[in-house]
């Protein structure tokens, strides 16, 4: 696939993500999911940007916000659905819900809903693939907020001495929940503290696919080539709340509207039929497709099976034998 058509079906996965997401919420105000949800919506460009890199075998990490890294790395959106509504046939049988979905088919190691417990995960499948001689890459998503954990540091200082292939992807969104990145972090730019580990760090426009895209790609390549590992800093925002009873008092709706006129879609959409790579009738197309496979995922979830009552206990302890 040519760098123009891996533009377009970005695309396709920005609108699938955001379709998703707005009928999570829907969902959500009709009480047909399991707990709250911490929408992606905003921050699209980011996921199918960098997961466009990766094949199947790659591994990912991600966070509370993880329904976009799913979808993005090619999960089937019927069963994240599913899911999130806590039924039989979601991704973990209903029991991971929405914070911690994950597909290893599809090399989705899991969200996570401990502030940077994606990171090290992300960094232990780096050094199991180099162990194995493997080509494949391991990329942790997680927010500026994760940034300030003791865990960060250790992961990025390990793969730095053993030059793992790693990627971390800080989707700076601007909020540890409700506090702004500038009260909570000592540097305007997460990515320069890549420098204190000896590897390479870059701050990338979140919401500018192309750019995402050409930043991971060097990213990748540096790690599937045996040179280490790479942070970037995708900075960007999210449209909801940090979860979907947040009454937001930490913001004005004059600055969420500034941001949602920076939306990715329409930014990459603009780009599409400026360079002639794409017709506005086939990008219309695409976004009714869109629609259609997220409006499908909603059917097939709630005509799902609930978990039966009496399997309670089971994936909980592990009955096989252990050879020694």
């Amino acid at each position: 696939m040519s760098m123009d058509e891996r533009l377009v079906d970005i695309y396709r996965m920005m609108n699938i993500i955001r379709k998703f997401e707005e009928h999570a919420y829907e969902l959500f105000g009709r009480n047909l999911l399991r707990g709250s949800v911490h929408l992606y919506a905003g921050q699209e460009a980011v996921a199918a940007s960098v997961c466009a890199l990766l094949d199947d075998d790659d591994y990912i990490t991600s966070n509370h916000r993880g329904h976009g890294h799913c979808l993005a790395k090619g999960s089937d959106p019927r069963y994240a659905m599913a899911e999130l509504m806590g039924k039989e046939t979601g991704f973990c049988k209903g029991r991971g819900g929405s914070m911690h979905i994950a597909d290893f088919g599809k090399g989705n190691l899991g969200a996570n809903a401990i502030v940077g417990g994606g990171i090290p995960i992300a960094t232990g499948a780096a050094l199991s693939a180099k162990m194995r001689g493997t080509r494949q890459v391991s990329v942790a998503f997680f927010g500026d907020g994760a940034s300030n954990q003791g865990i960060f540091h250790e992961s990025l200082n390990l793969a730095a001495v053993w030059k793992l292939p790693a990627v971390y992807v800080c989707e700076n969104n601007g909020f540890g929940i409700s506090v702004p990145v500038r009260e909570s972090t000592s540097v305007p730019d997460i990515a320069v503290r890549a420098a204190a580990y000896g590897i390479p760090g870059e701050v990338v426009d979140g919401n500018d696919a192309t750019a995402v895209y050409a930043a991971a790609r060097r990213a990748i390549e540096r790690a599937r080539a045996g040179e280490g590992p790479t942070l970037l800093e995708c900075k960007t925002y999210r449209w909801f709340g940090h979860w979907t009873g947040d009454p937001q008092v930490y913001r004005t709706r004059e600055e969420v509207e500034a941001w949602k006129e920076k939306c990715p879609i329409k930014r990459l959409r603009a780009e599409l039929l400026a360079r002639g790579l794409a017709s506005a009738e086939a990008l219309d197309e695409l976004e009714a497709r869109a629609e259609q496979t997220v409006a499908e995922a909603v059917e097939f979830a709630i005509s799902s099976p609930e978990p039966d009552p009496a399997r309670v206990m089971d994936d909980v302890f592990y009955e096989g034998g252990a050879s020694l």
